[in-house]
């Protein structure tokens, strides 16, 4: 554990189990073995980074953590638990989100709305309930400056806003809804290098907050800004974990194409 998740867990994280424990995970689609038995482990508080090619099972890891999947074997335990989810509001009702690369904003919508999607506030009762647009919006700052993304009107629409703005919404989204898990797929692929930056402050924010985030990335040097641990899976197994502090992104690159076996670290 890095000194940073160690400040966030103190001494009982000798003794408690890790946030998200996976062991043996299977899945197949047809004669596609897409995961053969993969482990992972997530610990609280921290940035783990899932790394590998593509086909290496990567997408299909997060469908079986949110509930889009069901695995044909294995187990995923949270907080020491066996649980099964058999749906996304199934893992949605033990605090994990998902922000992918579309991200799933509403360009039309105003932030305030995009924030409270599907989960809107009402006030009234019964057939005579109304939105509660004044707590939504208020709420909605709450959010963005809690988190010090750099949004100027949350009444602005999505479709005004910058590519590392729409992107800190989505997480910000996330993060205020998945209060144990947030997990990114890709988040600054598409964005220049100061609104990377920006968005990887958002991340190092969540840790901080302590809010455990799984990060799936193909840039190395990202990963070992923001990360504490590294997987690589390859061809649907856990090939290697590593401590971020003590690997090079040209150790994770040769462990992602096979150029480098993983060992007994895993």
């Amino acid at each position: 554990m890095t000194d940073t998740a160690a400040r966030g867990a103190g001494e009982a994280s000798a003794v408690d189990p890790p946030l998200v424990a996976i062991t043996g995970l299977c899945k197949t689609f047809d004669a596609v073995r897409a995961l053969q038995g993969v482990d992972l482990t997530l610990a609280e508080g921290e940035v783990t980074a899932l790394l590998g090619d593509n086909g290496a099972g990567k997408s299909t890891l997060v469908r079986c953590l949110t509930g889009v999947h069901p695995p044909d074997a294995g187990e995923i335990r949270f907080r020491g638990e066996q649980i099964r989810l058999n749906s996304p509001d199934d893992a949605r009702r033990l605090g994990i989100e998902t922000v992918y690369q579309t991200l799933g904003l509403i360009e039309d919508l105003p932030v305030w709305q995009n924030l409270y999607l599907n989960r809107e506030l009402t006030q009234g009762f019964g057939p005579f309930q109304v939105l509660d647009r004044k707590s939504m919006i208020g709420h909605s700052r709450d959010i963005l400056a809690r988190l010090d993304v750099n949004v100027p009107n949350v009444r602005a629409t999505v479709r005004r806003m910058s590519g590392g703005q729409r992107q800190s919404i989505a997480i910000a989204r996330a993060a205020n809804w998945g209060k144990t898990l947030v997990i990114m797929d890709e988040p600054t692929a598409a964005l220049g290098v100061r609104e990377t930056a920006a968005v990887e402050a958002l991340i190092r924010r969540l840790r901080d907050a302590a809010v455990t985030v799984l990060l799936i990335s193909h840039d190395m040097a990202q990963v070992l800004r923001v990360a504490d641990t590294a997987y690589v899976l390859r061809r649907g197994q856990t090939a290697a974990r590593r401590v971020v502090a003590d690997t090079t992104g040209d150790e994770l690159v040769g462990l992602i194409t096979g150029a480098l076996e993983g060992d007994a670290r895993v």
